[in-house]
């Protein structure tokens, strides 16, 4: 069943005002249509936000070889040059991580001389 103008202009101004999961289920309801024809249709304008998945504890989730390559990158390596560094657990390369980027800012201030 294709949208009126009418309905694609309600359901194009209700995501702009609050693009949320909420807002697609409530146009779903208002139209009497499923949240994801709302969403295919809200794709289709070129309007739809897919929510962004969070982690556990709240942070955008990032693989262990992307923790790595921005090891590498912070220490300025070649490219998969610390390749056996991700079997090491996730939070342990994250720590260290943290700890090499500190570091590398406390030698950018000139606090110390690595020399």
């Amino acid at each position: 069943m294709k949208y009126s103008e009418e309905e694609t202009k309600y359901a194009v101004e209700e995501y702009k005002k609050a693009p949320t999961r909420e807002t697609v289920e409530a146009v779903a309801k208002k139209l009497e249509r499923s949240a994801r024809s709302v969403i295919g249709k809200l794709s289709k304008e070129g309007v739809y936000q897919r929510e962004n998945y969070m982690s556990k504890t709240g942070e955008k989730p990032e693989t262990k070889i992307e923790i790595c390559n921005g090891i590498e990158f912070i220490l300025e390596l070649e490219e998969n040059s610390l390749h056996e560094l991700h079997k090491a657990p996730k939070l342990t390369l994250k720590k260290l991580r943290t700890s090499i980027q500190k570091l590398a800012e406390v030698r950018i201030s000139g606090k110390i001389d690595c020399n």
